[in-house]
């Protein structure tokens, strides 16, 4: 099947299929007259694989080493155990820094509800965010 077909049949864009193929994930033949990329079964499968593993948070990177694993005949489990070893507490510290972000949000609008509209002034860009407490200290030089 052609990119287009492919693509369709795996619910991504033409273009998702040829990065993937540019990436070595996908192995597509060449037609021997025109030259275009022909997809087999095989390939619908490892697109299929591709989007689940990227549901889960796995780089194109890693999922070429997964898929080289297997091409191998090794088993790429102890890989994707470790691997999502290491994601998971990245992603909850990125999830705990995302809560604290919004939760600074939240008391920037309900400060900022209270104060009038105002224009630069030369001295001031937005007192919005100005009067926002900065959570680094400056460090003064003597």
């Amino acid at each position: 099947m052609k990119v287009n077909e492919l693509a369709k049949r795996g619910g991504v864009t033409a273009e998702t299929v040829r990065h993937y193929a540019r990436e070595r994930l996908l192995a597509p033949q060449r037609h021997p007259d025109n030259g275009y990329q022909l997809f087999s079964d095989t390939d619908l499968e490892r697109l299929r694989f591709i989007q689940r593993a990227r549901k889960l948070g796995f780089s194109v990177a890693e999922i070429r080493d997964i898929l080289t694993h297997a091409d191998q005949g090794d088993s790429p489990y102890p890989l994707v155990r470790d691997l999502l070893a290491i994601r998971l507490p990245q992603i909850r510290a990125r999830i705990a820094e995302l809560e604290a972000l919004a939760e600074r949000m939240e008391q920037a609008m309900e400060s900022w509800q209270k104060m009038p509209d105002g224009s630069p002034d030369g001295h001031s860009v937005c007192r919005l965010i100005e009067s926002f407490p900065d959570a680094t200290p400056i460090k003064e030089t003597p």
